[in-house]
């Protein structure tokens, strides 16, 4: 027992002995194995640079100044079109639209030409069983992201690097990772849209029906007791899937301007302009056996004497979502547990009730900074706890409002007015400094193993005028409507002669041939007949001239077989419009419809684009390490990422870390 003791008085000298060689970094004369390396990547949606340059300079942004002479300040290239799930999905992949498929906010079927949302499909059930007016599904559905290529925190993964995503865009549902991922833009609402708001009023100039991203509800008050319903998803498990809905009750009170709302078993106190808690509430497809959850917040617009209830679209529940959120499944509910309830819809920021007219600025910014704040909550969470690995954080705030405000900067802009200018002027750069907040935070976090890269996948420019790509393309004889179809308002799906069309154009900048053998009715032959049609409508767009300003509407056109390379290029638009700075495609052209003339004022409260010439709205890239690229783009991000891990890139992969000199 006593030589027992002595051996292991013994073994706990050398045990204790090693551990302070190990801690001096010394040990049989070699250098300790260096700390874990780790990554930051704050990802700001929006962020220009000329604006960026403009606040810096003028001492407003004192972190982003900082950061800027650690290691540099650039433009970054963007995406070809420069819409943000193409953008965002080239930053995922490195790679081009042409390998990784995402080309337009919206995409179309070639033999059906019905337009579909570009990221993501849901997939009702194929086999089902029928009993009476129920439905009973025999297999499952579906949801299927429509991104092809591999992630690179997919990648991360496969060489044991942990990883933190959080609503990184063209991401829904979230691919399957060992790291935590949250969806981000791409995440509908419970109803299956991208948004769609409620809105309940006895106005009757108000006219009861659906509106932009919404739908008003009439209401008729009985004495000051109004009884409504709250909309919900379609019931899958009945006959022609009608709508789920909600019951609930506002009570007025008779003289103040105060209101009581009684939605299952809870009970909200509103003053008028007041903004609910987040709201959880419960809808039955199947009594005791299949339900969900949503959550949504009320506004009370105004109570006395019209009465006027804004209701959040329904938002997936994080605590308990409907659809897939985020990897692990459990993420979304520890999130739920640390900070509440929060917006999970892809695009949070309401910006169709602002063009709707159904709130009014002040009203929508009020949600928009709630949006903010929510988004601040979850940093700061992710930041405290991030310890090794890497750390992707989106912010969507300063895109939305520069949508939004771009008239309170821009007093040439055909929707500025002197009330928004002198309340507004400084939204923006508010935004700005915000950010600039939350990367003051993230640089004292920094330690000389992190590092930093702060980017955004475009910047912005003014949108005052309307190019109707369609109503040019019928104007030029490309486009010919069916005999007796009024040319305003027309619709390429009901009321275009296809025996006659050569182009159309569907998206915010895409250009299609009516290709034999591809789209139903095609006419043009492919080869040499389609290659002369495509150059000369590029040509004679080229050539547009704004009567207004005699300026050109579009400074370049892009053939998809050369600006894109890959599997999937077949797939994408004939010609990609980059319209000139202070232009965009009219709304009606998104999802091919047609207006009485070629340009149009915008007076949009949406004042600000960047769906444009790509070389026009470039994004930003700062480092707190030395930024070596001269002319970094969004495709050079994943390599940099993995290259800052000593992971290799894929040979699809066409960009390089922006630390290292081009060979």
């Amino acid at each position: 027992m006593h030589r027992n003791r002595n051996l292991l008085a013994g073994s706990v000298a050398v045990i204790l002995f090693v551990a302070a060689l190990w801690g001096c970094r010394i040990f049989r004369g070699n250098s300790a194995l260096p700390p874990a390396k780790k990554m930051i990547v704050l990802g700001i949606d929006g962020m220009d640079p000329q604006l960026l340059r403009q606040y810096m300079d003028e001492g407003k942004m004192p972190h982003f100044a900082a950061l800027a002479k650690m290691g540099g300040f650039l433009p970054l290239g963007t995406s070809i079109p420069p819409q943000s799930p193409v953008a965002w999905s080239n930053l995922i992949t490195g790679m081009n639209p042409g390998e990784h498929a995402i080309f337009d906010f919206i995409h179309r079927d070639p033999k059906t030409l019905v337009p579909y949302l570009s990221t993501s499909q849901v997939e009702p059930p194929k086999h089902t069983l029928s009993l009476g007016n129920w439905v009973f599904p025999l297999s499952s559905g579906s949801v299927t992201l429509l991104r092809q290529g591999k992630a690179f925190w997919e990648i991360l993964d496969e060489h044991r690097v942990p990883t933190t995503v959080f609503r990184m865009p063209s991401n829904f549902p979230p691919v399957p990772s060992k790291g935590r991922a949250f969806a981000g833009m791409g995440t509908p609402d419970l109803l299956g849209t991208y948004g769609t708001f409620s809105f309940y009023t006895d106005d009757l100039l108000f006219a009861s029906g659906p509106v932009n991203g919404g739908h008003i509800y009439s209401v008729s008050p009985e004495e000051n007791r109004i009884a409504a319903k709250l909309y919900g998803p379609n019931n899958s498990f009945r006959k022609d899937s009608p709508q789920l809905s909600i019951d609930f009750t506002v009570v007025r009170d008779p003289v103040e301007p105060v209101a009581k709302i009684t939605i299952q078993d809870q009970e909200i106190l509103l003053r008028q302009g007041e903004w609910s808690d987040w709201v959880r509430v419960q809808f039955t497809f199947v009594p005791y056996l299949e339900r969900v959850t949503g959550i949504c917040k009320f506004y009370a617009k105004q109570l006395h004497p019209q009465f006027e209830l804004y209701v959040t679209p329904l938002n997936l529940d994080p605590s308990n979502p409907a659809l897939p959120l985020s990897t692990p499944e459990s993420y979304s509910r520890e999130l739920w547990e640390k900070v509440g309830f929060f917006y999970t819809q892809g695009i949070a920021e309401d910006t169709k009730a602002l063009s709707s007219g159904l709130l009014n600025d002040e009203e929508y910014l009020q949600q928009a900074r709630m949006v903010l704040r929510e988004q601040r909550r979850i940093f700061d969470l992710e930041l405290s706890r991030f310890r090794a690995g890497f750390l992707f954080f989106y912010f969507s705030s300063l895109d939305q409002n520069s949508h939004m405000f771009w008239r309170a900067i821009d007093k040439q802009h055909p929707a500025a007015n002197e009330e928004t200018s002198l309340k507004h002027s400084r939204v923006l750069e508010e935004l700005y400094q915000e950010m600039d907040e939350a990367l003051g935070k993230t640089l004292e976090r920094l330690d000389e193993n992190t590092t930093l890269l702060v980017m955004s996948d475009h910047g912005f420019a003014p949108y005052h005028r309307s190019f109707n790509l369609n109503t040019w393309l019928l104007d030029n004889g490309y486009i010919w409507l069916r005999p007796g179809a009024a040319r305003e308002g027309a619709d390429l799906f009901r009321d275009v002669d296809w025996s006659r069309t050569r182009a159309y154009g569907l998206g915010l900048n895409g250009l299609y041939l009516n290709l034999q053998g591809r789209e139903r009715n095609g006419i043009v032959k492919p080869g040499p007949e389609a290659d002369s049609l495509a150059a000369e409508i590029a040509t004679r767009l080229l050539a547009v001239r704004d009567p207004a300003g005699n300026q050109p509407a579009i400074t370049r056109v892009d053939k998809a077989s050369v600006a894109y390379s890959g599997p999937s290029t077949s797939r994408a638009p004939d010609l990609i419009v980059g319209y000139n700075r202070g232009y965009r495609a009219g709304w009606g052209t998104v999802l091919g419809g047609f207006s009485a003339a070629i340009f149009e004022d915008n007076t949009e409260p949406w004042s600000g684009d960047h769906c444009m010439d790509f070389t026009l709205v470039p994004g930003v890239l700062l480092s707190n390490r030395q930024i070596v690229a001269a002319s970094p783009a969004l495709t050079d991000i994943a390599p940099t990422i993995l290259s800052e891990f000593d992971v290799p890139k894929p040979k699809q992969m066409t960009g390089s870390s922006v630390f290292a000199k081009s060979p």
